[in-house]
């Protein structure tokens, strides 16, 4: 048995520990760059446990998924200003922003010379600047993940900077943060955490830490996404949806995706498109594909009792097979209002040019099973 695990340098958990952030801050920096969402004013809590705590701060927003061109500009403010450190208070886009911006921050050259596919995929040599991750969803676990997706426009794709020396120094999840969300992102993140949980665990990079996190995370995602979305003041189901993409997070950044993140990058840098809501478009209809072909192609896969285990964590029988599971995603996908992607552009004509983009991806690598053209070509038929 080999395999590797790593993840952020603390990890802290829990309602209301956003109060702390001062302190923590004040431990690894005297200046510090805050990367936010759209809505700078959600952060006026963190920004006075700053100046409680004499630490020099200045903002940056981010309006729209993250592009090259965004954290590059991000990287410029932070060095004029002299930031020695960086803070990403947010959802998954302000997340990637902020640890880009670090890495970039403390490594020489162009953001090329480092990005996948469309760049050089030089690994980075210096650790990123300090980086404390907060998330204000409870979707893409990015406060844990070695890794930013990125948009470039010019190639019409998402693309991912990545390296153990991204790894934040400290990952603050306070699930109090998340109360006010939408029921329409608290559906789009919540099932994109989902999908984080059941990726690695059916992955062929699958490995006893991540199956035990994703086991966890597969288990509180099913009993509380649904009250989540029904009632968003929901204590619980909240700290349960902030602990699944958690979950997530830790599993992906060790053990891997599948073809529902194959399909989500390529997908994204061609299609103005909410990641969490392309993922959950996707999810029931790659799970019934890769159900049925491991059935027809690999009968004796692990991964084909794993898909029942899935059923029997979301559904709490323990009797509930892989087809059972497949159904309670279908159905939950639909009773959260997930729109298919017909919603954002997607038609028949973009397929020839989906699916080889896909293939080329990272994540298209831990699925558990080789899908065809014809196979990938029906999911995408199924999610319009």
């Amino acid at each position: 048995m080999r395999f590797e695990f790593a993840t952020a340098g603390r990890i802290l958990f829990g309602e209301g520990m956003l109060a702390e952030v001062g302190t923590l801050a004040a431990g690894l920096g005297r200046r510090a760059l805050v990367v936010t969402g759209q809505s700078v004013e959600r952060a006026t809590s963190l920004l006075a446990r700053l100046d409680e705590a004499g630490v020099a701060h200045e903002t940056f927003t981010v309006a729209h998924e993250p592009t090259v061109g965004l954290a590059l500009e991000g990287t410029r403010r932070a060095r004029d200003l002299g930031c020695d450190l960086v803070i990403g208070f947010g959802g998954g886009s302000a997340l990637d922003t902020a640890k880009a911006i670090a890495a970039l921050l403390t490594n020489p050259g162009d953001p090329y010379d480092y990005l996948e596919i469309i760049g050089r995929g030089a690994a980075l040599t210096c650790p990123a600047a300090p980086t404390i991750a907060i998330p204000t969803t409870a979707g893409t676990g990015s406060e844990v993940t070695r890794n930013a997706v990125l948009a470039s426009p010019e190639y019409r794709v998402k693309v991912s900077l990545r390296s153990p020396l991204m790894l934040p120094a400290i990952a603050l999840i306070d699930p109090e943060l998340t109360y006010s969300l939408p029921p329409d992102i608290t559906a789009y993140t919540g099932l994109d955490a989902l999908t984080q949980v059941i990726e690695p665990f059916v992955s062929s990079a699958a490995n006893p830490l991540t199956d035990a996190i994703c086991r966890e995370g597969i288990r509180r995602a099913g009993r509380s996404l649904r009250r989540a979305f029904q009632q968003g003041d929901d204590a619980e189901a909240r700290a349960d949806m902030a602990f699944a993409a958690l979950c997530g997070g830790l599993a992906l950044a060790n053990a891997r995706l599948g073809v529902v993140h194959g399909f989500a990058g390529p997908f994204g840098g061609m299609f103005d498109a909410p990641h969490g809501a392309v993922c959950a478009a996707l999810l029931p209809h790659v799970m019934a594909a890769n159900v049925a072909a491991l059935r027809e192609r690999a009968p004796d896969h692990p991964a084909l009792s794993r898909y029942d285990e899935v059923a029997q964590l979301l559904t709490g029988d323990a009797e509930a097979t892989a087809d059972q599971g497949v159904a309670w995603v279908c159905d939950l996908v639909t009773e959260l209002g997930v729109p298919g992607l017909a919603t954002y552009g997607l038609d028949e004509t973009a397929f020839d040019a989906l699916i080889p983009a896909a293939q080329r991806s990272s994540s298209m690598k831990g699925n558990p099973i080789a899908l065809s053209d014809d196979e990938l070509r029906a999911i995408l038929e199924r999610a319009l």
